[in-house]
Protein backbone atom coordinates (compact mmCIF):
# COMPACT_ATOMS: atom_id res chain seq x y z
CA UNK A 1 0.00 0.00 0.00
CA UNK A 2 1.14 3.55 -0.72
CA UNK A 3 2.84 5.16 2.34
CA UNK A 4 0.37 8.07 2.46
CA UNK A 5 -2.63 5.76 2.24
CA UNK A 6 -1.15 3.50 4.89
CA UNK A 7 -0.82 6.51 7.22
CA UNK A 8 -4.50 7.32 6.67
CA UNK A 9 -5.64 3.73 7.12
CA UNK A 10 -3.63 3.02 10.28
CA UNK A 11 -4.37 6.19 12.26
CA UNK A 12 -6.39 5.33 15.37
CA UNK A 13 -7.53 7.19 18.44
CA UNK A 14 -5.00 6.73 21.24
CA UNK A 15 -6.11 7.42 24.79
CA UNK A 16 -3.18 6.05 26.83
CA UNK A 17 0.22 7.71 26.88
CA UNK A 18 3.64 7.28 28.42
CA UNK A 19 5.12 9.97 30.69
CA UNK A 20 7.45 11.18 27.93
CA UNK A 21 6.90 14.83 26.99
CA UNK A 22 6.06 15.90 23.46
CA UNK A 23 8.97 18.00 22.20
CA UNK A 24 8.61 21.64 21.17
CA UNK A 25 9.80 20.62 17.70
CA UNK A 26 6.99 18.07 17.39
CA UNK A 27 4.45 20.63 18.63
CA UNK A 28 5.60 23.00 15.89
CA UNK A 29 5.28 20.22 13.29
CA UNK A 30 1.77 19.41 14.53
CA UNK A 31 0.68 23.04 14.28
CA UNK A 32 2.35 23.63 10.92
CA UNK A 33 0.47 20.62 9.58
CA UNK A 34 -2.81 21.78 11.12
CA UNK A 35 -2.36 25.21 9.53
CA UNK A 36 -1.74 23.57 6.14
CA UNK A 37 -5.32 22.25 6.09
CA UNK A 38 -7.75 23.53 3.46
CA UNK A 39 -10.06 26.41 4.38
CA UNK A 40 -12.96 28.24 2.78
CA UNK A 41 -12.00 31.32 0.78
CA UNK A 42 -8.47 31.45 2.22
CA UNK A 43 -9.93 32.72 5.51
CA UNK A 44 -7.59 30.79 7.82
CA UNK A 45 -9.69 31.49 10.94
CA UNK A 46 -7.85 29.09 13.21
CA UNK A 47 -5.94 29.66 16.40
CA UNK A 48 -4.49 27.02 18.71
CA UNK A 49 -3.87 26.91 22.44
CA UNK A 50 -1.09 24.52 23.44
CA UNK A 51 -1.78 23.16 26.91
CA UNK A 52 0.79 21.33 29.01
CA UNK A 53 -0.30 22.46 32.48
CA UNK A 54 -1.75 19.61 34.57
CA UNK A 55 -4.07 21.93 36.50
CA UNK A 56 -5.57 23.29 33.27
CA UNK A 57 -6.09 19.77 31.92
CA UNK A 58 -7.83 18.73 35.15
CA UNK A 59 -10.12 21.75 34.90
CA UNK A 60 -10.98 20.74 31.33
CA UNK A 61 -11.85 17.26 32.61
CA UNK A 62 -14.40 18.88 34.93
CA UNK A 63 -16.34 20.44 32.02
CA UNK A 64 -15.84 17.73 29.37
CA UNK A 65 -17.09 14.27 30.37
CA UNK A 66 -15.00 12.39 27.79
CA UNK A 67 -11.56 13.83 28.55
CA UNK A 68 -10.29 11.42 31.22
CA UNK A 69 -7.14 10.74 29.15
CA UNK A 70 -6.04 14.32 29.87
CA UNK A 71 -5.14 13.12 33.35
CA UNK A 72 -2.09 11.45 31.76
CA UNK A 73 -1.65 13.19 28.39
CA UNK A 74 1.47 15.35 28.26
CA UNK A 75 -0.13 17.70 25.73
CA UNK A 76 -3.52 19.02 24.73
CA UNK A 77 -4.18 21.32 21.78
CA UNK A 78 -7.35 23.40 21.61
CA UNK A 79 -8.42 24.04 18.02
CA UNK A 80 -10.14 27.42 17.79
CA UNK A 81 -11.63 29.78 15.23
CA UNK A 82 -11.70 33.56 15.27
CA UNK A 83 -15.08 34.33 13.74
CA UNK A 84 -14.04 37.82 12.60
CA UNK A 85 -11.65 36.13 10.15
CA UNK A 86 -14.48 34.29 8.40
CA UNK A 87 -15.23 35.28 4.84
CA UNK A 88 -18.02 32.71 4.53
CA UNK A 89 -20.31 32.58 7.54
CA UNK A 90 -20.33 29.24 9.36
CA UNK A 91 -17.46 27.62 7.49
CA UNK A 92 -15.23 27.86 10.58
CA UNK A 93 -16.53 24.42 11.57
CA UNK A 94 -15.27 22.86 8.36
CA UNK A 95 -12.01 24.79 8.47
CA UNK A 96 -11.17 23.79 12.04
CA UNK A 97 -12.32 20.22 11.43
CA UNK A 98 -9.81 19.95 8.59
CA UNK A 99 -7.11 21.43 10.86
CA UNK A 100 -8.01 18.92 13.60
CA UNK A 101 -7.79 16.00 11.17
CA UNK A 102 -4.42 17.22 9.88
CA UNK A 103 -3.16 17.47 13.47
CA UNK A 104 -4.28 13.90 14.17
CA UNK A 105 -2.57 12.60 11.03
CA UNK A 106 0.61 14.53 11.80
CA UNK A 107 0.70 13.05 15.29
CA UNK A 108 0.43 9.55 13.81
CA UNK A 109 3.15 10.32 11.25
CA UNK A 110 5.44 11.47 14.09
CA UNK A 111 4.86 8.25 16.04
CA UNK A 112 2.65 10.02 18.56
CA UNK A 113 -0.82 9.04 19.67
CA UNK A 114 -3.76 11.43 19.67
CA UNK A 115 -7.51 11.57 20.08
CA UNK A 116 -10.10 14.13 18.93
CA UNK A 117 -12.24 15.43 21.80
CA UNK A 118 -15.29 17.28 20.48
CA UNK A 119 -16.29 20.56 22.09
CA UNK A 120 -18.60 22.28 19.56
CA UNK A 121 -21.64 22.19 19.36
CA UNK A 122 -22.20 21.25 23.02
CA UNK A 123 -22.86 24.62 24.70
CA UNK A 124 -21.82 23.53 28.21
CA UNK A 125 -18.44 22.34 26.90
CA UNK A 126 -17.99 25.49 24.80
CA UNK A 127 -18.70 27.75 27.76
CA UNK A 128 -16.48 25.74 30.11
CA UNK A 129 -13.54 25.74 27.70
CA UNK A 130 -14.06 29.46 27.01
CA UNK A 131 -13.74 30.22 30.71
CA UNK A 132 -10.79 27.89 31.39
CA UNK A 133 -8.74 29.11 28.41
CA UNK A 134 -9.81 32.76 28.71
CA UNK A 135 -11.11 32.89 25.14
CA UNK A 136 -12.30 36.31 24.00
CA UNK A 137 -15.75 36.82 22.52
CA UNK A 138 -15.79 35.83 18.87
CA UNK A 139 -13.36 32.94 19.34
CA UNK A 140 -14.92 29.47 19.34
CA UNK A 141 -13.44 26.09 20.27
CA UNK A 142 -14.25 23.23 17.91
CA UNK A 143 -12.13 20.54 19.51
CA UNK A 144 -9.39 19.51 21.85
CA UNK A 145 -6.73 17.02 20.81
CA UNK A 146 -4.93 15.00 23.48
CA UNK A 147 -1.43 14.07 22.30
CA UNK A 148 1.36 11.94 23.70
CA UNK A 149 3.72 9.06 23.13
CA UNK A 150 1.40 6.05 22.88
CA UNK A 151 1.21 3.49 25.67
CA UNK A 152 -1.26 1.54 23.54
CA UNK A 153 -1.23 0.67 19.85
CA UNK A 154 -4.73 -0.03 18.55
CA UNK A 155 -4.62 -1.96 15.31
CA UNK A 156 -6.05 -0.62 12.07
CA UNK A 157 -9.80 -0.80 11.58
CA UNK A 158 -11.17 -1.56 8.12
CA UNK A 159 -14.47 0.29 8.03
CA UNK A 160 -15.03 0.09 4.29
CA UNK A 161 -18.68 -0.73 3.63
CA UNK A 162 -19.68 -0.92 -0.04
CA UNK A 163 -23.37 -0.84 0.93
CA UNK A 164 -22.82 2.83 1.88
CA UNK A 165 -21.57 3.74 -1.59
CA UNK A 166 -23.97 5.08 -4.22
CA UNK A 167 -23.32 5.99 -7.84
CA UNK A 168 -24.87 9.00 -9.54
CA UNK A 169 -27.98 8.95 -7.30
CA UNK A 170 -29.04 7.34 -4.04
Amino acid sequence: MNEGLELLMTRRSVRKYTDEAVSDEDVEKLLRTAMAAPWAGNEQPWHFVVIRDRHTMRRIMEVHPYCSMLDHAPLCVAVLAELALEKHDGYWVQDTSAATQNLLLAAHALGLGAVWLGVHPVKEREEGIREILGLPEGVECLSLVAVGHPAEHPGPADRYDPSRMHHETW
